[in-house]
């Protein structure tokens, strides 16, 4: 398998933060954005943003931007749809993707999903902590993006729904005093993120 590229999936509509852009959001002396990208980058051989609407709010990051080809904001399967259909036109077999909400997901995260994957032989892989599966943070291969292209035009919402048809492994993270992919959904969690970047309890 060659090295996949990263897909930072921001195309959600961030309602319990009033709308706009969650990932534009300042933590920690720059943007929640920032960090993902300082965190992902070194793990991928390229890295796209998934965004809907006018690319240029963020041009300052210098990222391809993919806009959903489903319409009607069905969610993080759109968002990896056109990942897939970006990964396909560069030749990769495979995409790894991640929120653009959640700063402190693990530095190996790719690694570990491609061990999952290969260990356990199943085409895909999701995160998993204590607390759960993390299906935005998967690895995904280009040639199941016509599957998934259906799948959404047939009513699939659900991340799981569609990865269980497909089998999929897990890649297991510990979780030392907060959960590695916890996410930004409200202003609160906006606050915790301040404290948890300076390293504060």
């Amino acid at each position: 398998m060659n090295a996949p590229l990263g897909v930072i999936l921001a195309g959600g509509q961030a309602t319990r933060m009033g709308g706009g852009d969650k990932g534009l959001l300042p933590l920690a002396g720059q943007t929640l954005l920032g960090h993902v990208i300082a965190r992902f980058s070194p793990q991928v051989a390229g890295l796209a943003l998934n965004a809907n609407g006018n690319p240029v709010r963020f041009d300052a990051f210098g990222l391809p931007v993919l806009s959903d080809s489903i319409d009607g904001f069905v969610g993080p399967l759109a968002g990896v749809l056109a990942g897939l259909d970006w990964a396909a036109t560069h030749g990769t077999t495979h995409i790894v993707t991640a929120a653009a909400d959640t700063p402190f997901f693990p530095a190996d995260l790719v690694p570990q999903l491609l061990l999952a994957s290969e260990t356990q032989e199943q085409p895909i892989a999701l995160a998993r902590t204590d607390n759960g599966r993390h299906p935005t943070f998967g690895l995904w291969p280009v040639d199941l993006r016509d599957d998934l292209r259906q799948s959404l035009q047939d009513g699939v919402r659900k991340v799981v729904a569609w990865t269980d048809k497909h089998g999929t492994a897990m890649a297991d993270f510990p979780v030392h005093g907060f959960d590695p992919f916890f996410n930004v959904n409200a202003p609160d969690d906006l606050a915790l993120a301040e404290r948890l970047a300076k390293g504060e309890p």
